[in-house]
């Protein structure tokens, strides 16, 4: 069944997520691809690959005898994964896809990788038989999920903000939103992907100090690149999501830098698998 994500974006929300967002995964893209075990000449599918950030590393670790390839349901963030590929490999094939209705043939791939994405997926155990099917026996899986929002401090901070600016009709179902970010247990990705047909299955949590730049700026900026933030925008307008960046950074006050910037715990669940 080709479901929709529970993680949309409209508009300018895609680019902005590039430039926001996408940097601070950064360490854990290194984690991901690391523990998919990938070499030279690899044939590769970036599961929910938003704006290609990962699939651009990727290219960059199978060089020009590999292959890989990004599917996401989202045509914006598409848009901006085809206008940033780079030109030094061959050209990285994104298609537009849902996680549970993948158009591979059977065995394609030599490893699967998905950065932040499985917790949106709204059938998980569909998606992860898809990612089965189109990987080869003895091929990787590879998938991050943010761990506990209460051991990342930004996304605690984050959480109140959005609370406290959002519509209040929308309310709840923001707050589901936003709670699908942290779904991605450790119990759950194992159990399922076990199920789905993976052997050897681990997870393990990662932690990161990544530094963002002066928050009284970022954490709007930031927030405006996900669909919480773009609620608050929608019902509230820009002063809305000002406020709530101010919010975030009075918050966090206690851990910022004199300049405002500061160094920040983001921890996630890192699940593999062998098929």
């Amino acid at each position: 069944m080709a479901d929709d994500t529970g993680f949309q974006l409209s508009g300018s929300a895609p680019e902005r997520y590039e430039q926001y967002a996408a940097p601070f995964m950064a360490p854990f893209v290194t984690a991901i691809l690391d523990a998919a075990d990938l070499s030279p000449g690899a044939t590769v599918l970036d599961l929910a690959c938003g704006t290609g950030f990962v699939a651009r590393a990727a290219a960059a670790r199978v060089g020009p005898t590999g292959r890989v390839s990004g599917a996401d349901i989202n045509e914006g963030m598409l848009r901006v994964a085809k206008a940033r590929a780079p030109r030094m490999y061959p050209d990285i094939e994104f298609t537009e896809a849902p996680a549970d209705g993948l158009p591979y043939e059977d065995a394609t791939f030599d490893a699967v990788i998905c950065q932040q994405g499985v917790q949106f997926f709204p059938d998980l155990p569909a998606a992860l038989a898809e990612a089965a099917r189109v990987t080869r026996p003895g091929g990787h899986f590879a998938a991050t999920a943010w761990a506990d929002r209460k051991l990342i401090p930004y996304f605690v901070a984050q959480y109140e903000a959005v609370k406290k600016y959002v519509a209040p009709h929308l309310a709840p179902e923001v707050a589901t939103s936003y709670e699908a970010a942290f779904s991605g247990t450790p119990d759950r990705l194992t159990t399922t992907l076990r199920e789905a047909g993976f052997h050897d299955v681990t997870v393990h949590e990662v932690t990161f100090g990544i530094a963002l730049p002066p928050l009284a700026d970022y954490a709007a900026a930031q927030l405006s690149s996900v669909p919480w933030g773009q609620s608050i925008i929608d019902n509230g307008g820009h002063e809305a999501l000002v406020q709530a960046g101010r919010a975030i950074h009075t918050h966090l006050k206690d851990r910022t830098a004199p300049d405002g910037s500061a160094t920040l715990p983001f921890a996630a669940n890192l699940v593999t698998g062998i098929r």
